[in-house]
């Protein structure tokens, strides 16, 4: 039987283990633990500036949406800023896109900006942008057919049509939590020509197994973990 192909490791918001999360210090970290590629989060701040932090709001300051670049703290870096730091690697851009929380848009001006920030940099062919917003990564698409682009997800009871509606909507990349994941879905999604990009995956064993099923990259808080483990 062939070996199956190593998956890439992805830094989760950067090597966030040994750095704080999301930070310049944290990509630079991945890039010297030697992952292949950084997994970010991109937010819009209110002088519409691509600022890369998590969650909606920034602890003590309020929700970024309503705070220009300015005033964030020095530790959430924009979004050209902490490309730079990524240097060579392959970079996962998560477009953070949630009804439920400040500042969201309905008309997508933050993937409007990604887009054309990503298609202006040199380095446009090591970037997948990926979202928990089907529209986000179709919007994305329609604004530039050759971004590669992937769909996150948590749960779901039908794995298959996700896997179906990528491939019909012309999407790279399927993001599934490793925790419903089975290898069912792994095999079905790799032969129909798909990515698997697996997160959050810290446990070596989890690793092993997710490699064994042909993920095509695990996204991981411990890259140098992940390295020791799969390389």
């Amino acid at each position: 039987m062939q070996n199956k192909p190593a998956p890439l490791i992805a830094a989760h918001r950067g090597a966030s283990r040994a750095e704080r999360e999301n930070t310049v210090e944290a990509f630079a970290r991945a890039v010297e633990m030697q992952a292949d590629m950084v997994e970010l989060d991109v937010r819009l701040s209110a002088d519409h500036q691509l600022v890369v932090h998590h969650d909606p709001e920034v602890h003590g300051l309020g929700p970024i949406a309503g705070l220009c670049a300015d005033e964030l703290p020095p530790y959430v870096p924009t979004l050209a800023a902490a490309l730079d730091a990524c240097a060579s690697l392959q970079v996962n851009v998560e477009i953070k896109s949630d009804p439920d929380e400040p500042g969201y848009d309905p008309h997508h001006r933050l993937t409007r900006l990604v887009v054309e920030s990503l298609r202006n940099d040199r380095r446009g062919q090591r970037y997948i942008v990926s979202s928990f917003d089907r529209v986000v990564i179709d919007l994305v698409k329609e604004l530039d057919p050759e971004m590669a682009t992937g769909f996150l997800y948590n749960v779901s009871t039908r794995p298959g049509r996700i896997v179906e509606a990528c491939l019909r909507d012309g999407h790279q990349a399927i993001h599934p939590s490793y925790r419903p994941l089975v290898r069912r879905t792994v095999e079905q999604a790799i032969e129909a020509g798909l990515q698997v990009n697996v997160w959050t995956v810290d446990d070596p064993g989890r690793m092993q197994l997710l490699a064994d099923w042909g993920a095509s990259a695990i996204i991981t808080n411990v890259p140098d973990v992940a390295i020791q483990t799969l390389r």
